[in-house]
């Protein structure tokens, strides 16, 4: 909720998975959030990053390294390594 001045004035901003789009509570306490720095191409890290928020079911049931692969290929981190299969 923000102000008249826009200020935001709430004491908890929930976040939501990257991967399945739902928001992550406050007692999820395997949830993870993942910076992952941007850099030059010299190799050099940048003062930017690209932050990745997973739920707590995500990882039990395995599926975080896919979809880590999943969402830097979908923004421009990572080139033909995730490739969806059934």
């Amino acid at each position: 909720m923000e102000n008249d001045q826009g200020v935001l004035v709430d004491l908890y901003v929930p976040r939501k998975c990257s991967a399945t789009n739902r928001l992550i509570i406050a007692k999820d306490h395997a949830s993870v959030q993942i910076a992952i720095a941007d850099v030059d191409e010299n190799g050099r890290a940048l003062p930017t990053s690209t932050t990745f928020a997973l739920s707590g079911p995500v990882r039990s049931q395995g599926e975080a390294d896919d979809s880590i692969n999943r969402l830097a290929t979908k923004s421009g981190l990572l080139r033909s390594v995730w490739s969806y299969s059934k």
